[in-house]
């Protein structure tokens, strides 16, 4: 199935590989990250999968930046089929070192940014679109050297739930896949293995929809 799809914090990582499982299937793939070089080499290889790519250098903790970025790219495509949510901010800080406002930063880009990016996709999806999201372990077995961490992927897993409820009404579905394992080069949490189990979530027979789906390799 062809499907135009956005991505938010694209990286080299998981959401590579997803932007190449979709481009694979011939739809517009938007992409939306932090580094110029790292949205050029994803550019370059989602067109050599056959697909045409969008870019856009953003800070996602940039409200109004960020969703002018989503108008200009979801323009460009047309419609939005899918819209993926990735990123995440890992600091190794334990709860009595991590201040307030460094968990207040760190949840503005794992979680806050959500909202960002969706609010300004809504208008251009229909029935039958997706919103999905990469989820963690760390949602309910968090590391204490990185407690941030921990509290984004809960406060992400709450929230994907909250926008599927939201948008059920209107034919929409949203979806966090909780990893529960280490990505790793190779093995059953490599980038495409992940990758594949979130094209699977998002795929998911409406009839039995599950906002939040854990893959255990």
């Amino acid at each position: 199935m062809t499907r135009n799809v956005l991505i938010a914090g694209a990286g080299p990582g998981v959401s590579g590989s997803l932007a190449r499982l979709y481009a694979a299937d011939g739809g517009q793939v938007a992409l939306l990250g932090a580094e110029e070089q790292v949205l050029a080499a994803l550019r370059a290889d989602v067109e050599a999968a056959g697909a045409e790519a969008l870019t856009a250098v953003v800070d996602l903790t940039d409200d109004a930046a960020t969703r002018a970025a989503v108008t200009r790219l979801a323009e460009q495509v047309g419609h939005l089929d899918v819209v993926h949510f990735n990123p995440s901010a890992y600091r190794e800080k334990d709860p009595l070192s991590l201040t307030p406002d460094e968990l207040l930063d760190d949840v503005r880009l794992g979680v806050g940014a959500l909202l960002t990016v969706v609010q300004a996709a809504r208008p251009f999806m229909g029935p039958g679109g997706r919103v999905s999201a990469t989820g963690s372990m760390a949602a309910d077995t968090p590391w204490h050297g990185a407690a941030s961490l921990g509290v984004q992927k809960a406060g992400l897993q709450n929230l994907v739930r909250s926008l599927d409820r939201t948008l059920a009404g209107d034919g929409i579905r949203a979806v966090s896949v909780t990893v529960r394992g280490l990505l790793a080069k190779e093995g059953p949490f490599a980038p495409d293995n992940v990758a594949a189990a979130l094209r699977a979530a998002i795929d998911q027979d409406e009839d039995s929809w599950q906002a939040e789906v854990p893959y255990s390799g």
